[in-house]
């Protein structure tokens, strides 16, 4: 019998890629979403490319008696993933109580369902904006904590104390999972990342500039502290990060606190470098400007990974340009472009 993983949050971008990892790893994923920022189109599309039906439910973390509703026929629930977040930097930056009312209040409403529930399993998705501005690169688990410089990181720095301080009194095992930047969608083409609105994260932006959907693309600085003056990230292929969950969900946690996992490749892109990367690998131009920076936008971060190699027994598979190509054949699929 497959055990059963709620997931919240679970139509949207690294959720609807996990629900299907956790499905072909035989577990059971339960998808609880409120669709405020996804399409329960995607729902079918899961679908098909498991070729089984998933059960979902429609509700909001927020609200503690949809959650209670949702899961009231679920016997033997084994884990909770809890996506359901809002997730921009620069969106924070200008709605910062919307973030903050609906991340933390969410994360306490799931602990208490967890809690009432006995669920012996908690994997959090928490995000590297939990280290500010690092000092050392690559950045590890190691490196102490900074205040973060966007509601955005505050929301996941504090729902890291809270579970820390939470789990002092709880047996659950909990596996916070620190994510650098997922890009990509998955082979098939069925589903990928689906921003409202204009894109606040950078691929979706040059796919959609590609695609004719935008005019250009707006590279938000070119005077930082790098090599070719554009912010540096680490870009993970989000079906890789997906695995990294069905590796937190078997991983035996032996200390009272959370154990803390970077999730990246260890390599770091500049925006200028990930453009022509992608260039390269398409075929294609992308027309691009530059504009201001953006408040809460750090110049350089990538990850650490020996700890989520040798500890969780997990590495990435995909290469930066497999993601790039996954990313384009996503939005044509989209936009009906051969």
């Amino acid at each position: 019998m497959r055990k059963k993983i709620i997931v919240t949050g679970g139509l949207g971008y690294i959720g609807s890629h996990t629900c299907v990892s956790l499905y072909l790893s035989g577990y059971e994923p339960i998808i609880i979403d409120n669709l405020s920022n996804s399409n329960i189109d995607v729902l079918k599309k899961i679908e098909n490319i498991l070729d089984n039906n998933i059960k979902f439910y429609k509700a909001d973390c927020r609200k503690i008696n949809e959650l209670e509703e949702a899961i009231s026929s679920e016997k033997n629930i084994e884990g909770v993933i809890h996506f359901a977040a809002l997730k921009s930097v620069s969106d924070s930056v200008d709605n910062p109580l919307e973030y903050y009312d609906n991340n933390v209040t969410g994360l306490l409403n799931i602990l208490k369902i967890i809690e009432k529930n006995n669920i012996s399993r908690f994997v959090f998705s928490s995000s590297c904006t939990v280290y500010g501005i690092p000092d050392t690169f690559p950045v590890s688990e190691k490196e102490p904590l900074k205040e973060p410089i966007s509601p955005y990181g505050w929301t996941k720095y504090i729902g890291e104390k809270i579970i820390n301080q939470w789990s002092l009194k709880n047996k659950t095992n909990c596996i916070l999972l620190r994510y650098f930047n997922p890009i990509g969608a998955h082979p098939s083409g069925l589903i990928g990342e689906l921003p409202n609105g204009i894109p606040n994260n950078l691929v979706p932006y040059i796919t959609q500039t590609a695609s004719g959907t935008r005019d250009f693309l707006t590279i938000y600085g070119d005077s930082y502290d790098t090599p070719d003056g554009t912010c540096i990230r680490d870009f993970i292929h989000v079906c890789d990060l997906a695995e990294a969950h069905v590796c937190a969900l078997s991983y035996n946690n032996k200390d009272v606190h959370p154990s803390f996992f970077n999730i990246g490749t260890g390599r770091g892109y500049s925006v200028k470098e990930l453009v022509e990367t992608f260039e390269i690998v398409n075929n294609l131009k992308v027309k691009t400007k530059i504009g201001e920076k953006r408040q809460g936008d750090i110049p350089k971060i990538w990850a650490a990974t020996e700890k989520s190699n040798d500890v969780l027994g997990w590495r990435h598979k995909f290469s930066i340009e497999e993601a790039l190509v996954d990313s384009w054949r996503w939005e044509k699929k989209l936009r009906n472009i051969k």
